[in-house]
């Protein structure tokens, strides 16, 4: 093993041991070369003042070379801001002013030590991070059974891990925190656990109230309790869209120093919180109280990255922190989150007329982007089938029953149509399996 993977395995194992336990085999072998051509590139960035031969791009009249039916397109932004390669960790201002807005959004962080967001290609490049550092084949993966599909691929097909599932509400349609800690609990034998806690969920839309983030919180510390070493981590994709009486920030707050054997990590980015899809600008962010633990995890995570994509795309982080430090920023943002809003509540009013009753229910939902149909006597896919063919009109079969609707990407005035057009076609499929 590299001498540098053995010195940040021994900070590790130094600070918390049971984080090192955490590490897959991948985590404990990955290193941030510290002799390389990365950081002998950044030594002469400072000090070779004359000729800076080291990197690979080129250069004209002291910028960085460009063509010029691509800058003007771009002629707000200087040529450095957007041609050069950013650095590993991501762009340093936009990591400080991500970490100020994580702080500014989530109070249950004031006081708590975490380390200074990395960025990433988005929360799939950050979930990947989180397998490739965590996951050896066999480990458990605890996800409720309304899931994203790609947790299944970044874990379970490219890792090894092992799906577990729980159902995702309970009894009373509230989220399922017993079913939590049974699966957590379950994993002794193991003694470690991933757990992935995807608020607002997709596909249903749901976010937990503060009693439930409180039942979440005491499962995963029990958990802890019983001897298992749990990563968590919070895929805070679609943060913010919290349209009614749930949590309104993420819970890695409190998590991030519940147990010693818990490992807190939040996983966000810009993409859905500020409408830059394309864009792919994510975040990693690890929760502990030592600093020497923090940077080396921190290095790993370069590592992962210098392996595999060497750094995220310069000018979408440049785009991204030019809107953080606007100050019509926060108006604009609110302006299209009362937009969003005003389409969850249109829909919930149309479901909840008793128009839809007799063909469907529909699972708890009061943030995000998305909500799921529940279907009484036909199959999702054959709806599916026939919203396409004969109404023009796409949604998402998820399993027997459900049928994912994206409510966010539908104007509100046409979501009446939307829903009607659904009855009508769970109607025609109905009278063709008679």
């Amino acid at each position: 093993m590299n001498p540098l993977a053995q010195q940040l395995n021994a900070t590790i194992e130094r600070e918390n041991p049971h984080i090192y336990a955490m590490l897959s085999s991948l985590g404990k072998a990955i290193y941030f070369p510290k002799v390389g051509i990365l950081s002998q590139s950044a030594e002469a960035k400072s000090k070779a003042k004359k000729f800076n031969a080291t990197i690979g791009i080129a250069t004209e009249g002291g910028q960085p070379m460009h063509l010029k039916v691509i800058q003007d397109t771009l002629s707000a932004y200087n040529p450095k801001d957007i041609y050069e390669y950013a650095p590993p960790a991501g762009k340093p201002e936009l990591r400080a002013a991500w970490r100020e807005k994580m702080i500014k959004e989530n109070p249950s962080l004031t006081g708590k030590s975490f380390g200074n967001p990395v960025v990433t290609n988005a929360l799939t490049h950050g979930l990947s991070i989180v397998a490739d550092l965590f996951a050896d084949a066999g480990d458990a993966l605890v996800i409720p059974n309304k899931n994203w599909e790609n947790y299944e691929l970044t874990f379970g097909i490219r890792r090894g891990a092992e799906i577990v599932e729980y159902p995702l509400y309970n009894e009373e349609e509230r989220f399922n925190s017993a079913g939590l800690r049974e699966a957590l609990l379950a994993q002794k034998s193991k003694g470690k656990a991933i757990v992935v806690l995807n608020f607002p969920n997709n596909p249903t839309g749901y976010t937990p109230n503060a009693k439930e983030g409180e039942e979440i919180v005491a499962a995963i510390r029990d958990a802890a309790e019983a001897g298992v070493n749990v990563v968590v981590v919070t895929d805070d994709a679609y943060f913010g869209l919290f349209f009614e009486d749930s949590l309104q920030e993420s819970l890695f707050g409190k998590l991030a120093d519940l147990h010693e054997r818990v490992l807190a990590i939040k996983v966000d980015g810009a993409t859905k919180e500020e409408y830059v899809w394309g864009f792919r600008v994510g975040f990693i962010t690890f929760a502990s109280a030592s600093e020497s633990l923090l940077a080396a995890l921190e290095q790993k995570t370069l590592g992962i990255i210098r392996a595999t994509i060497s750094s995220c795309s310069h000018p979408s982080q440049t785009f991204v922190l030019h809107a953080l430090q606007s100050p019509e920023f926060e108006a604009q943002k609110a302006e299209k989150f009362n937009i969003m809003k005003g389409r969850a509540n249109r829909v919930k009013e149309l479901l909840d007329s008793g128009r839809y009753g007799d063909v469907w229910g529909y699972y708890p939902f009061n943030s995000g982007y998305f909500m799921c149909l529940k279907l009484k006597d036909v199959t999702a896919e054959t709806v599916r089938q026939r919203l396409l063919d004969e109404y023009g009109i796409g949604t998402i079969a998820l399993g027997e029953t459900d049928l994912r609707v994206a409510f966010s990407c539908i104007e509100e005035p046409y979501l009446e149509e939307l829903y009607d057009s659904i009855y009508k076609a769970v109607q025609d499929v109905t009278v063709t399996s008679k």
